[in-house]
């Protein structure tokens, strides 16, 4: 009697997956990926940080008007993101980060802070869209919508203010409202306090974390959750 060829391990287990788990499969793989590689980029392209002169003391990372997209309490670890929408590590980081908020959902404080960089052409015009929305209760919504389509206008070398107006129309906001706050000085300057306070906490590049106050080094996708289960006692 001639035996069957034996069926490889790895072979039969693949083979009895759903083409839905293969998928989900693959694509956890490919956001560990991207985020693996934009810790790279951010580490190998990030300048030394700029010493505070003396006496300057710790500068605060969160203000009085912080966006927070989660709240747990005050007696809850705070996670600070300083970030710039056009920013490709940033988007490479946003559906990590969608991860973790989901991962920690209830436990910890999230708040992003502006950050826009000057070598990237409508950094400012995606903060004063956000900051805009953000009026209109739509911060979220609108920071959404800057890193889902993010490749369709980063890194262009002319104004995406229209198609930033459009996302506005698209979350239903009051447009006299809207182009009210993108016109009004105000609305820059809340975006140059966030700036400036991460300029005073050694910021120079995107994104950067810091939880509770202190500065995260992230070498690898596992460092931010194993650092938020440190500050949860877990």
């Amino acid at each position: 009697m001639t035996l069957p060829a034996p069926v490889s391990p790895t072979a039969s287990w693949w083979s009895r997956l759903s083409t839905s788990m293969k998928v989900m499969l693959i694509s956890i793989v490919v956001v560990v990926a991207l985020v693996a590689v934009a810790i790279v980029v951010v580490v190998v392209n990030r300048p030394e940080p700029v010493a505070l002169p003396a006496g300057t003391g710790a500068a605060p990372t969160l203000s009085e008007d912080a966006h927070y997209l989660e709240e747990a309490g005050e007696d809850a670890p705070t996670l600070v993101e300083f970030l710039d929408f056009e920013c490709e590590a940033c988007g490479a980081f946003y559906p990590y980060m969608e991860d973790i908020r989901e991962q920690y959902d209830g436990q910890i404080n999230y708040v992003v802070r502006y950050f826009p960089l000057q070598g990237h052409f409508n950094s400012m015009n995606a903060a004063l869209a956000v900051e805009a929305a953000a009026q209109q209760g739509e911060f979220e919504g609108m920071y959404r919508m800057m890193f889902e389509t993010q490749t369709e206008w980063g890194e262009g070398q002319t104004s995406e203010a229209e198609r930033f107006r459009g996302y506005a129309e698209d979350l239903g906001l009051d447009m006299t409202a809207y182009d009210e706050a993108i016109a009004d000085p105000a609305t820059q300057e809340r975006i140059e306090e966030d700036f400036n306070a991460g300029l005073a906490l050694g910021v120079s590049g995107t994104p950067t974390f810091f939880l509770d106050g202190e500065e995260l080094e992230l070498a690898a996708p596992e460092d931010l959750p194993n650092a938020l289960d440190a500050a949860l006692g877990q």
